[in-house]
């Protein structure tokens, strides 16, 4: 039922929804003053989803601290790849894996299984009940990616159940409880989703180190080109409002 629910309350409140009701408001209204308030809500609103430099701020303001493979210290029995986005499937023929927006973190796991920073790799999610009957979701598409790299197969571990964050750490933990106990885990996702990742293994009792990957903030100074609206800092804005509204609602329903 959470599932479900979210997605729908993802949708009311993205900023693109908050914009097109608001909008619908001011068509049928019939106060002048309402419509100009209405209005000029959807610039002010629009303006600063829009604004690049301002974008960016607010996602290094929300993204975990950057960390190279050599800043890692000790070694960690597993290494937590967090799918979704893993991999990108652009034509129903594609027989490679390729990277999908988020394939940075299977990069970054790589590197650290190759700088000795991680033992294993247990890749966490579930993907369209079509693939994942053909054994090509997107967990074991990443794998393929990592043997083909030189990864040993039998050092990756696989779990296809989760849906969502709440669930990659419920159905992680049995594998880790059962194939690791008490060993140390380095957790490996977007460095915008470290928060409510770490903070879902940690709610059900699995102690994580965080390796934030696939950063989407930058270090620009301000320009005046960042006053023009910029439609590609409007999708970043997006993305961090879905993250941070999801941040919440966990926090809200006890799973972070």
């Amino acid at each position: 039922m959470f599932y479900f629910l979210s997605k729908a309350i993802d949708f009311l409140i993205m900023p693109l929804s908050v914009v097109f009701f608001i909008l619908i408001y001011s068509f049928f209204t019939k106060s002048d003053r309402r419509r100009k308030l209405s209005v000029g809500m959807v610039i002010v609103l629009l303006g600063l989803a829009s604004n690049s430099y301002l974008v960016t701020k607010a996602i290094n303001a929300w993204e975990a601290k950057f960390l190279n493979p050599d800043e890692v210290k000790g070694t960690y029995d597993v290494g937590i790849l967090l799918s979704g986005g893993l991999i990108s499937t652009t034509t129903p023929r594609q027989e490679r894996p390729a990277m999908g927006n988020h394939g940075d973190r299977v990069l970054q796991a790589y590197l650290l299984y190759k700088h000795g920073k991680i033992r294993k790799i247990l890749i966490t999610g579930t993907s369209g009940e079509m693939l994942m009957a053909k054994r090509q979701g997107e967990t074991r598409q990443a794998a393929s990616l990592l043997v083909s790299w030189g990864v040993p197969a039998n050092d990756i571990v696989f779990e296809e159940m989760a849906r969502n964050t709440h669930e990659n750490a419920v159905y992680s933990r049995r594998i880790l409880n059962k194939m690791f106990p008490s060993g140390k885990y380095l957790l490996i996702t977007s460095a915008f989703h470290m928060r409510r990742s770490a903070g879902c293994f940690e709610k059900i009792g699995i102690d994580t180190d965080p390796f934030p990957a696939d950063f989407r903030g930058g270090y620009n100074k301000f320009d005046l080109q960042d006053l023009i609206p910029d439609p590609n800092a409007f999708m970043q804005f997006c993305k961090l409002w879905h993250e941070f509204v999801g941040y919440v609602a966990y926090k809200a329903v006890g799973y972070c």
